[in-house]
């Protein structure tokens, strides 16, 4: 026993496990940072996650917190990961983050065993991989934790103990305000289909040979049936679906834009709707039952402001067509309301509602309803494209993270300004114990 202990004493005092943590507190500490600031980047996309987890399992009393553990998770995940990484609270950010894996590793082999979610979200949309790659990925990450437990005590933190918790407040936070503003406008970088800049229009100009590479599924007293574009069948069909034929490429992803349908009743409208010789404003309602009624007065200032600048203006929901009905009856609404699938309405932008403005069929810019600041559509002077110049992500992105930055290597600089100083009096104590025994002799 005796033995066995020295042996763990010498191992941990060697250089081989010294590197081996500083290279494990480097990695575990990245992967938690990456993983906590993707989250923070797009917290409405973690609470959708969220969401989904909740109804996977069944635990409906989840879905009440789900917003919240969207934030908390990611600015947990980078307060241990900026934790770890530096070294601070040697003990107790390795043991956290062990207890951390210890539920993720668990959940992420459950979903690899089951599908019950498609992929774990841990990366956000900056990057999605598999269940199974998702769950080796924790394996790997919980042995590097569970050796920093044992090992991490060996190196000395970065940070002096009396400002590390300086550091973890900073590691509180810089995702806390990426989370906030996110939330508040748009994420701070757009990891979707759809950012700003992307092309929505249909880029073909001959709709009917565009057309003749699709069939229209249709359907009738419960059995469904393909027909070309030149033999539609009549009122007593119900359209369901279109699809490619076989061999036949996409236009729209053949551009290199990502196709998002509208349908009107069952009818495609989506060139009607995206028309690249026209501005549009669309108006999104990922939850038309849960939209705030507050909200129906700036909607419909912002579609009179929208339609006086010549813009035509649409509202895209994936709600049923009772929902669509009673918003019309309760906001009064001068636009017309369209569907559009929940997981593309999504995608388009953050927000119940969100605003996009199109320009040429392209995004110009994409904003929360409440971040619009009403004065604006007051200003008779006013453009559509100037309600989103005052949005700024990556000088925000840039600023939050040269602050953090700076903020750390002051502090840096401060709590281990006195051991430059002792080093500096032990150089010159040497110089002078050199000189004076130069001058005995």
């Amino acid at each position: 026993m005796i033995k066995a202990h020295s042996a763990m004493a010498r191992y941990s005092a060697s250089w081989a496990n010294r590197l081996a943590v500083l290279v494990l507190r480097l990695a575990v500490g990245g992967v938690f940072m990456y993983s906590g600031f993707v989250k923070a980047v797009d917290p409405t996309g973690s609470y959708y996650k969220f969401i989904d987890y909740a109804q996977a399992l069944g635990w409906h009393w989840l879905l009440g917190f789900t917003l919240f553990g969207a934030f908390a998770v990611a600015v947990v995940e980078f307060v241990l990961g900026l934790m770890v990484a530096v070294g601070a609270c040697r003990r107790g950010a390795p043991v956290l983050a062990l207890l951390m894996m210890a539920v993720m590793l668990p959940l992420t082999l459950w979903l690899a065993l089951t599908g019950a979610v498609p992929d774990c979200g841990c990366f956000g949309d900056a990057m999605v991989i598999s269940n199974w790659a998702t769950f080796w990925k924790n394996v790997a990450l919980t042995a590097a934790v569970a050796y920093l437990v044992v090992f991490n005590r060996s190196l000395h933190s970065v940070y002096g103990p009396a400002v590390q918790w300086v550091v973890m407040l900073l590691a509180f936070l810089y995702p806390l305000a990426i989370a906030a503003v996110g939330y508040a406008t748009q994420p701070l970088i757009d990891f979707r289909p759809y950012p700003v800049g992307t092309s929505l229009a249909p880029r073909h100009t001959d709709a009917t040979q565009a057309g003749s590479d699709f069939e229209y599924i249709y359907e009738k007293g419960g059995a469904q049936r393909a027909f070309g574009i030149d033999s539609l069948p009549g009122d007593d069909w119900s359209y369901v679906d279109r699809r490619l034929k076989a061999g036949k490429p996409d236009p729209v992803a053949a551009s290199g834009a990502e196709a998002v349908t509208v349908y009107d009743h069952g009818d495609d409208v989506t060139a009607e709707v995206f028309d690249p010789d026209r501005q549009q404003l669309l108006i999104l309602f990922p939850d038309l039952a849960g939209v705030n009624i507050s909200y129906t007065y700036m909607v419909n200032e912002l579609c009179d402001f929208a339609q006086t600048r010549g813009a035509d203006v649409y509202g895209l929901t994936s709600g049923t067509a009772a929902e669509i009905d009673e918003w019309r009856d309760i906001s009064m609404a001068a636009y017309p309301l369209y569907s559009v699938d929940d997981s593309q309405l999504k995608m388009l932008a953050r927000g119940n509602p969100a605003v996009v403005m199109l320009s040429g069929g392209r995004i110009m810019w994409k904003r929360t309803l409440s971040s619009i600041d009403p004065a604006r559509l007051d200003d008779s002077l006013a453009t559509l494209q100037q309600l989103g110049s005052d949005m700024h992500p990556q000088l925000t992105l840039r600023r939050l993270t040269a602050a953090l930055v700076a903020a750390l290597a002051i502090l840096l600089a401060v709590n281990r300004s006195h051991r430059l100083a002792l080093l500096l009096v032990r150089r010159a104590k040497r110089k002078k114990s050199k000189t004076d025994n130069d001058n005995k002799k």
